[in-house]
């Protein structure tokens, strides 16, 4: 039970040290381009989040098609995969981003612009991820007409 009540000022004090992004903060910080540097952070926050808010979308439609894909191969299930490789890219996908945009941030490590740097990178990645997951799913409709009877 000590060990309990030790641990709530612990975690007290780290959740009001946390930086706070996004439109809802009670701290007053809203998204202003033209603002501090808080308020571009959190601009750049709340960039990042509307990306990564698309790409769970897609994401979702993207499960959906390798599923689509795996059951053209019902009757032979070793050629079954597409649901576990789209699986697999993703969470490679979510470490290379996570680390890249980390190293991004070095840029300003410690500095206040290092938020900027760091979630601005986060939202770049993450469209273009969000791009790549569409054309993998359009690929079928993109091959020319010469193709697709082959």
């Amino acid at each position: 039970m000590k060990m309990r009540l030790a641990f709530f000022p612990l975690l007290a004090c780290l959740a009001l040290s946390a930086p706070a992004y996004g439109d809802d903060d009670d701290d007053g910080f809203k998204c202003n381009p033209d603002g501090n540097q808080q308020e571009l952070n959190t601009c750049a926050y709340d960039d990042w989040e509307k990306a990564d808010e698309e790409l769970n979308a897609v994401y979702k439609d993207a499960v959906a098609f390798a599923k689509k894909e795996d059951a053209f191969f019902d009757d032979n299930p070793s050629m079954k995969g597409a649901l576990e490789a789209l699986k697999k890219g993703q969470r490679a996908w979510i470490d290379y981003r996570d680390g890249t945009c980390d190293l991004e941030g070095f840029n300003a490590r410690g500095g206040s612009m290092e938020p900027l740097l760091i979630f601005s990178c986060q939202a770049e990645l993450t469209r273009k991820r969000t791009r790549e997951l569409k054309e993998i799913m359009a690929w079928p409709e993109e091959l020319p007409a010469d193709e697709e009877s082959k």
